[in-house]
């Protein structure tokens, strides 16, 4: 299969707290966990259902504790077999570039440590 991803992904430890974007009903935070990351979107799981291509302003805690305020859109989704869990992949959105300096530091750190 043909890699088409932009830049490396990094599997990280962490929560993502997820707030819907427009729309009329009351927000809703939801505790989501992440598979990988990278400097141009992440992978998570939860037990919800979302909708592709809907934004969502998130909460990313990464390895330094730190908490980036990002905003996501929904690209890709499926539900794990018979289990009532998804399993998403969004691009960020709107995400200034020194928030992505800071995933490419941490790429930089974890590709030193495995030498």
């Amino acid at each position: 299969m043909e890699e088409r991803r932009k830049s490396k992904r990094l599997e990280m430890g962490g929560k993502l707290i997820m707030k819907p974007l427009g729309g009329g009903a009351d927000a809703e935070s939801v505790t989501i966990e992440v598979v990988d990351c990278s400097r141009h979107g992440l992978g998570f799981i939860t037990d919800r259902h979302l909708t592709m291509g809907d934004n969502y302003e998130a909460y990313l805690e990464i390895w330094t504790k730190e908490v980036l305020h990002v905003f996501l859109q929904i690209v890709r989704g499926e539900k794990k077999k018979d289990e009532e869990i998804f399993n998403y992949g969004s691009v960020f959105i709107g995400m200034p570039e020194a928030e992505r300096q800071r995933i490419s530091v941490y790429e930089t750190v974890q590709d030193h440590t495995k030498d």
